[in-house]
């Protein structure tokens, strides 16, 4: 049964990929043109990232798990300096007042990335650790809730509101399963709400993204501009889509069409059809994921494999409510599919560390 957990996983990831490379480039090739020269600019760029994390993923196949427990700790530290460092004027590259990337000449890497992964392995670890007193407050529910406040202080600084909410939703829940008592996570809970309308309303591009969301129509050239060009798209599509390449709303009409808003152009050129497809795939790899979670040999990779599946499955459900107006915008990727390095390569290594998790428990 595991054997068959592992091929299903990994060829659901293959197939949402393969899906991801003809949608970047139908989404992209004008623009690309436009501003390069060159059609294939992003699709080749695409293509050494997959190359990247093809490299990553047979790694971290190849490599039990289980060693990942002796570096956690260093992982989270090496995180939390090259946080630090992307702040840093000079060193951090700033694109659209936001600075969350290092530039290594036509490689960019986000540390936020990298840090989403350590803190998911340092809590599966703490959590495998702990046993029961996890249920305790000082002992247990505490020093997690700590480090993911330092990691989210850091990652707002950016600005990065998205990530932190994900990487949170992840924390909380594995917390949760984990046996933490209910009433410590709703009190966590409460008590973030303020601060959370504080950072969303004090900051006038985000309060823009929720008046937007609720009536995109008030500021229909600002913003409200992405969810609209976004809703037409996706109603232009109709049943079965007006063919691939030949998208309107992709002709500089809706930005970021081959990153954060795929999806709208997945709708326009496939229809109801092709985003019912890409939403089934989804599920399916959900469920292939949960079968894993179940499987897991131990503490450590239950609560791993747990982390690493609904950190994508929450991304990709953000992803998609975005695209389709029932969320305010986020700028979170469609996990597999939309164009971005290092988001796309850490896809690829939590398949990789999954895949990996399925084999343990099937030769223990």
């Amino acid at each position: 049964m595991i054997r068959n957990i592992r091929i299903n996983l990994f060829t659901v990831s293959v197939i949402l990929m393969c899906v991801g490379v003809i949608m970047i480039y139908s989404s992209s090739s004008i623009y690309a043109w436009e501003k390069y020269k060159d059609g294939f600019f992003f699709l080749k760029r695409h293509l050494i990232f997959m190359l990247i994390g093809a490299l990553c993923t047979f790694i971290f196949m190849a490599v039990d798990y289980r060693k990942l427990r002796h570096i956690a700790k260093p992982l989270l530290f090496l995180s939390l300096i090259l946080l630090v460092l992307v702040l840093i004027p000079g060193i951090g590259r700033e694109v659209s007042g936001a600075r969350r990337w290092f530039r290594f000449k036509m490689i960019s890497f986000q540390p936020s990335e990298l840090a989403n992964l350590a803190i998911i392995i340092y809590i599966a670890d703490f959590i495998a650790r702990k046993g029961n007193l996890i249920k305790t407050f000082f002992k247990g529910f505490l020093p997690p809730v700590c480090i993911f406040g330092i990691f989210a202080i850091l990652i707002l600084l950016q600005p990065d509101l998205g990530t932190t909410v994900a990487l949170g939703f992840v924390v909380l829940v594995m917390l949760f399963i984990s046996g933490v008592r209910p009433a410590y996570i709703l009190s966590l809970i409460l008590s973030g709400l303020p601060m959370l309308y504080f950072l969303i309303f004090s900051v006038p591009y985000r309060r823009a993204r929720v008046m937007s969301f609720i009536n995109p129509w008030l500021d229909p050239k600002g913003s409200g501009f992405q969810i609209i060009q976004s809703q037409i798209a996706l109603g232009s599509g109709g049943i079965f889509g007006v063919g691939l390449g030949h998208s309107k709303q992709k002709l500089f009409y809706l930005p970021a069409a081959h990153t954060d808003f795929i999806f709208s152009i997945i709708g326009e050129e496939l229809g109801l059809l092709g985003t019912i497809g890409v939403i089934i795939l989804f599920i399916l790899f959900i469920q292939q994921g949960i079968k894993i979670i179940k499987n897991a040999p131990d503490s450590f990779g239950y609560f791993l494999s747990l982390g690493l599946v609904l950190m994508i499955t929450f991304r990709a459900m953000i992803n998609i409510g975005v695209s389709c107006g029932l969320l305010p915008t986020k700028g979170l990727p469609l996990p597999f599919i939309s164009y971005g390095g290092s988001s796309f390569i850490f896809d690829m290594i939590s398949v990789g560390i999954l895949v990996n998790i399925a084999r343990t428990g099937e030769y223990p």
